[in-house]
C-alpha cells in the first residue's frame, strides 16, 4: 500500500514543547540526567478534595455517556463561577464543556473559520494556536511584540492588522509563554477599537487565571459594549493541577455554543464522566483553595529571575502570571563555542539540551525567534541547578 498521508496533516506541525519534551524523555531514557523544563504543567498534584470528587463519582456510577455539552450541573457551576470570579453573566447555556481548552479552541476554528478568513495572533502565542487555525484553513495574522512592550499588543498594532477578511483575534491573558498579563485599562482600549468592528470575534484564553501575580484577574467580556463579540475560553488545567484531568469550557454568544455543540457532537461527543464530576468540586470551592499553589509560583518567579540576572547576555522582564519566563537571547547570535555556531533560538535551545543538559523551548514554537521559554513549574532545587547549567553552558560561548 502506497502510505500516502492527507495534505492537511502534512502541513500540520508537531508542537514543539511536546516534541521537546518527548525528545527528553527519550534521553533520560538513555541514562542522560535530564532537567525538562519545556512542558507547560503544575508539578504539583490535584488537591485532594478534587480527587475524593471523582471516586465518589465513580462510586454512584457516573460511569455512561455524557451530554455533549458536559454535565448540567457541571455547566451551571461554570456559570457561577464566571459570574462569582468574573462578573461575566454566561448562562448554563452557554457554556461548551470539551476535552480541554485545546479542544474548546479546535471547537472554535472549526465552527467559525472558512478558508481564507484571517486570525490576528500577536506574538508570542501559545504553541497550538498557530496550528489549530491553519487546520481550519484560515491564515495567521501575526503581530510581533517585544520584551520592551512587555510582550503587550497595541490597539494601533490591531488596527492596522485588520482587513476586510479579518474574521477573529486570538490572545491569552496571562500569558503563555512570556507570563504578561494584560490589565484591565489595556483590555478596556481594545475592546473599544474592535467595538467599531461588530464582524470580529475575540477569543480570550484565560486558562492561567488563577496564577495572576497582579491581583484580580480581568475578562475583556466585562465590557457589556463588547461582551457579544468575545468567546472565553478557561479550563481546570492549570489552575487546580488537573492537566491530566482533560477539561476545558467556553463561555459564548449562544450562537457559537450551539456550534461548538454541534461540531464536538461529531469529533468527541461529551467529555469523561468522571473528570467533570471532578471539575465540578473544583469550580464550587472557593478559589481560595488554589492560593498556596500560586504564592508557591510566586516565589519560583522571584528565585528564577534573580538567578537569571547573574548570566550575561540575558534580557529580562517580569512576568506577572503564568509559570514561564521568556528570556530574550539574541545576544548569543553569532557566538560559538569552537564548534557550534548559534544562529537562532532553537539553536541556542539544541545546545543546552546537547551541553547543558536542560530541555527548554525554542521561542520560534510561539512566534518570537528572539527568546527562549524557561518553566519554572518545578521544585526550588532543580530550578537553582537548571539556571546553574544554564549559566556553565552559556559561557561556553564566545
Amino acid at each position: 500500500m502506497k502510505q500516502q498521508l492527507s495534505n492537511r496533516i502534512n502541513n500540520l506541525s508537531e508542537s514543539q514543547t511536546l516534541a521537546m519534551t518527548r525528545m527528553s524523555r527519550e534521553l533520560k531514557d538513555q541514562g542522560k540526567d535530564i532537567i525538562s523544563l519545556s512542558i507547560g504543567e503544575p508539578d504539583f498534584d490535584t488537591p485532594t478534595f478534587i480527587k475524593d470528587a471523582a471516586k465518589k463519582a465513580i462510586d454512584e456510577n457516573y460511569t455512561h455517556y455524557t451530554p455533549v455539552p458536559g454535565y448540567p450541573e457541571l455547566r451551571e457551576a461554570i456559570s457561577n463561577k464566571f459570574k462569582r470570579d468574573n462578573n461575566l453573566a454566561y448562562a448554563a447555556s452557554q457554556i461548551v464543556v470539551s476535552t480541554g481548552a485545546k479542544h474548546s479552541l479546535a471547537n472554535l476554528a472549526l465552527s467559525l473559520l472558512n478558508p481564507g478568513d484571517e486570525v490576528i495572533v500577536p506574538a508570542p502565542f501559545w504553541v497550538s494556536y498557530h496550528e489549530i487555525i491553519k487546520l481550519a484553513e484560515a491564515k495567521n495574522v501575526i503581530i510581533p511584540t517585544s520584551i520592551d512592550a512587555d510582550f503587550k499588543v497595541t490597539t494601533a498594532q490591531i488596527e492596522a492588522a485588520i482587513t476586510d477578511k479579518t474574521r477573529m483575534i486570538w490572545f491569552s491573558t496571562p500569558c503563555n509563554p512570556s507570563g504578561s498579563v494584560y490589565t484591565k485599562e489595556e483590555l478596556h482600549d481594545i475592546a473599544q477599537l474592535l467595538k467599531g468592528y461588530p464582524n470580529i470575534i475575540i477569543v480570550s484564553d484565560e486558562i492561567y487565571e488563577h496564577i495572576n501575580f497582579l491581583g484580580k484577574h480581568e475578562s475583556i467580556a466585562q465590557f457589556d459594549f463588547i461582551k457579544d463579540q468575545v468567546i472565553t475560553v478557561n479550563g481546570v488545567s492549570k489552575g487546580y493541577a488537573m492537566t491530566g484531568w482533560r477539561i476545558g469550557y467556553i463561555g459564548a454568544p449562544q450562537w457559537i455554543a450551539d456550534a461548538c455543540i454541534k461540531m464536538q457532537g461529531q469529533f468527541t461527543s461529551g467529555t469523561c464522566s468522571i473528570a467533570q464530576k471532578a471539575a465540578q468540586a473544583a469550580l464550587e470551592a472557593d478559589p481560595s483553595v488554589v492560593n498556596d499553589m500560586k504564592a508557591a509560583f510566586k516565589a519560583r518567579r522571584e528565585l528564577v529571575l534573580n538567578l537569571m540576572k547573574e548570566i550575561p547576555g540575558l534580557k529580562l522582564n517580569e512576568p506577572k502570571g503564568a509559570f514561564y519566563v521568556f528570556p530574550d537571547i539574541t545576544s548569543y547570535f553569532g557566538k560559538t563555542d569552537g564548534t557550534t555556531i548559534i544562529n537562532n533560538a532553537t539553536d541556542l535551545t539544541m545546545f543546552l539540551l546537547d551541553k547543558g543538559l536542560i530541555a527548554l523551548v525554542t521561542g520560534e514554537a510561539f512566534g518570537d525567534p528572539n527568546c527562549i521559554r524557561f518553566s519554572y513549574a518545578a521544585a526550588d532545587e532543580v530550578l537553582i541547578e537548571a539556571i546553574k547549567r544554564m549559566k556553565e553552558t552559556l559561557a561556553l560561548l564566545h
